[in-house]
């Protein structure tokens, strides 16, 4: 069942051995190079592959890490085949083996996780909208509701408050869709993302993080990357309260995140174009042992108004992939049960 299910994957996929030979290639991948097994395994794959190839890099870190690891947008030269860009996957299998899985498409990651979906666009819309139409009609009626309830018997104080709580409560969410509405592009300069990482677990360490154990695994080799520093504070700091909501989820008292960063090269990132714009090598990792992203949701976790959380406005991560993309960066995740990992990939300064 698993040789028919490789074989009739509509992706092209790619079964490397221990050695460097290619094992089996199932009918996609044979289709996408225009040749069959045969030929396509006279030559090692990686021996085909030039010095400091992604694809390469790709393999050597799913041996290291024992996981499937995933980048986007890499570019592909192997059997003659003329140059192009997929987004690809290492699975490693034992004995030194890898799957390798590409899926092409047109936008690499921004198409895939929406770094300016249709979804995000409207909710800039949605944010302008309501900052105009509500917040003022909304202001006054928490004014008047303050008003009564200095007047109101004791009994009806209560529901008097309960106006003053709503209304405050959807002043919050309304603030929090406005952020969409801002489309001026950041205004960036060299920062240390170490700096950064830093603030943000000074601001989780004594709340929502507190109880958890928080480990750091720097590359302190790393250059400055070009953002705007506040910005850049709201993107990880939305990411790690998720991690530390989550890792609390486990019920244990054994929650872990982990914060990394890594130098990633061959990475790049296409525009609304299509074309590609400049390169993302500078990876920040958030890792937690939660229970997971629910797999009804991975498929539109950067899509507003999705979310797992009962009081939740499901409005943090979509603003985190607005931010990443207006930095000329990429956003992706992985998870599993006990192992969820967010992945941001910035640009450099020159």
């Amino acid at each position: 069942m698993k040789a028919l299910a490789f074989d009739a994957s509509p992706e092209p996929a790619l079964l490397i051995a221990g050695d460097g030979a290619l094992a089996a290639a199932n009918e996609a991948a044979e289709a996408l190079f225009g040749q069959g097994l045969g030929l396509l395994a006279r030559g090692r794959v990686q021996g085909a592959l030039p010095p400091g190839s992604p694809l390469l890099a790709l393999i050597s870190r799913a041996l290291e890490e024992g996981v499937r690891v995933r980048e986007h947008a890499v570019e592909i030269a192997l059997f003659g085949h003329p140059t192009f860009e997929a987004d690809c996957a290492a699975t490693p299998l034992g004995d030194e083996a890898v799957l390798l899985t590409l899926h092409l498409r047109g936008g690499g990651l921004g198409a895939e996780r929406g770094t300016d979906p249709a979804g995000l666009r409207s909710v800039v819309g949605l944010g302008r909208m309501l900052a105009h139409e509500i917040k003022n009609p909304l202001a006054g009626i928490r004014g008047a509701a303050q008003l009564l309830k200095t007047g109101a018997a004791a009994e009806d104080q209560p529901l008097a408050q309960l106006i003053v709580d709503e209304t405050e409560r959807i002043r919050r969410l309304v603030d929090r869709m406005e952020a969409f509405s801002d489309d001026a592009p950041p205004e960036r300069e060299a920062v240390n993302i170490h700096r950064v990482l830093d603030r943000v677990r000074a601001l989780v360490a004594n709340g929502v993080a507190d109880g958890l154990e928080l480990r750091e695994r720097y590359d302190p080799s790393l250059p400055p990357t070009w953002g705007d520093e506040d910005q850049l504070i709201q993107i990880f700091l939305n990411l790690v309260k998720n991690a530390a909501e989550a890792a609390h989820g486990r019920g244990d008292g054994r929650g872990e995140i982990t914060i990394s960063t890594a130098w990633r090269p061959g990475v790049r990132v296409r525009g609304g174009d299509g074309q590609v714009q400049q390169g993302a090598p500078l990876e920040v990792k958030i890792q937690d042992n939660g229970p997971g992203v629910p797999t009804v949701m991975r498929d539109h976790l950067f899509q507003p108004f999705v979310t797992s959380k009962a009081n939740g406005a499901g409005l943090g991560l979509a603003l985190c992939a607005k931010l990443v993309a207006g930095h000329g960066g990429l956003i992706d995740f992985e998870s599993e049960p006990g192992r969820t990992v967010f992945r941001v990939l910035l640009p450099v300064a020159s």
